[in-house]
């Protein structure tokens, strides 16, 4: 018996990570307790993302509990032992606003939690990969000190600079201001590191741009395209924060990431670190985002505008995922914005509307 173990396994990434290691025939363990609905309120709850997975897949046990129990970890993984093929962690908190409300929930759930998932991988599965969700706020907001050029829809870097084609690992994390939130991640994401390099564990961190995709259950602090999909399908007000609405987000469909990890999975490494996310194949700015929703919708959105960004906010960010397509070559992007926000809109505007 082979067990993929996922956290978060009813969020976007986690369910992605559930449907497509139980499609291909692995017993799937998947750990949530719905804290994202303790974050966000009902309507970002996962609940209706757990009955479906519950019902829809006869080779998924969910368990519910919390990853910052370390003895309920410890007991889980004691249970599946070295049967554990591969740990895919993306529970977290995942919120810059929320995080500075309850900076001990915050870092609890994502440095804490994190190091509990790699002390039960190394104690019960230490051959089994260790894929962590981590993300590109490890960076801080250095990425705004780019020499950035106004466009007539969207902040865009000057071509002849290095980043034009996107933002690599060599970015340092140092000498910046993270949010509460990219403080608690870079302490995870460094962990995951050590454990591969003075461990030996097969861990990576996937630090990622804006993930997104169908599955997710968007909310106003956080999932900013899914969301934006809701408003326009309700006709809720959606809230812009500062940069005249031309802040530039690469995103990358839950699918592709998945595929990502399992190109990883299927070969890995020791203590990597990729950054991921949609590149210049997938990125859109506010402003365009709003007029993808309007053409799909058939119909204006509502929306206001407040000037003052959100602390340590990206004005542009463009992930260049170069380094992993090296070590996987065969991997790539097949979904755009357009397609993206197409999908999200198209698979859960009844489920919305009847909501409303």
């Amino acid at each position: 018996m082979s067990v993929i173990l996922v956290t978060g396994s009813c969020g976007l990434v986690g369910s992605e990570a559930v449907r497509f290691y139980a499609g291909a025939g692995f017993d799937v363990v998947g750990i949530d307790n719905d804290m994202r609905a303790y974050y966000f309120g009902a309507e970002a709850s996962t609940r209706w993302q757990r009955d479906q997975l519950t019902s829809e897949l006869r080779n998924y046990r969910h368990v519910e509990a919390d990853i910052r129990d370390q003895n309920s970890v410890d007991a889980l993984f004691a249970r599946y032992g070295r049967d554990i093929a591969l740990v895919v962690h993306t529970a977290a908190q995942p919120s810059h606003d929320w995080a500075a409300k309850e900076p001990m929930t915050d870092f609890g759930v994502n440095a804490t939690g994190t190091l509990i998932m790699l002390e039960a991988t190394r104690k019960h599965a230490p051959d089994a990969p260790f894929i962590f969700t981590s993300t590109n706020k490890v960076y801080g907001d250095t990425p705004n000190r780019l020499p950035l050029v106004e466009r007539s829809t969207r902040w865009e870097v000057a071509s002849e600079h290095p980043c034009f084609v996107g933002i690599d690992e060599e970015m340092s994390l140092d000498n910046s201001t993270h949010s509460v939130f990219g403080a608690s991640k870079v302490a995870a994401d460094v962990l995951v590191q050590e454990y591969g390099r003075y461990f030996g564990l097969k861990t990576a961190c996937f630090r990622g741009g804006c993930l997104t995709g169908p599955n997710h259950s968007g909310t106003m602090l956080h999932g900013f395209l899914a969301y934006l999909a809701k408003c326009a399908v309700t006709g809720r007000e959606y809230s812009v924060f500062g940069y005249k609405a031309k802040q530039v987000r690469d995103n990358i469909h839950s699918a592709d990431l998945i595929a990502a990890f399992d190109a990883f999975f299927r070969s890995p490494r020791c203590g990597e670190v990729y950054n991921m996310g949609g590149g210049r194949a997938s990125n859109c700015s506010m402003l365009e985002a709003i007029t993808i929703c309007e053409r799909v919708t058939g119909h204006a959105m509502k929306w206001t505008y407040q000037d003052k960004p959100r602390i340590g906010d990206h004005m542009w960010y463009i992930t260049d995922y170069t380094k992993f397509q090296m070590h996987y070559p065969h991997w790539k992007i097949t979904y755009d914005c357009d397609r993206i926000l197409t999908e999200i809109i198209g698979h859960n505007r009844d489920r919305w509307r009847a909501a409303a």
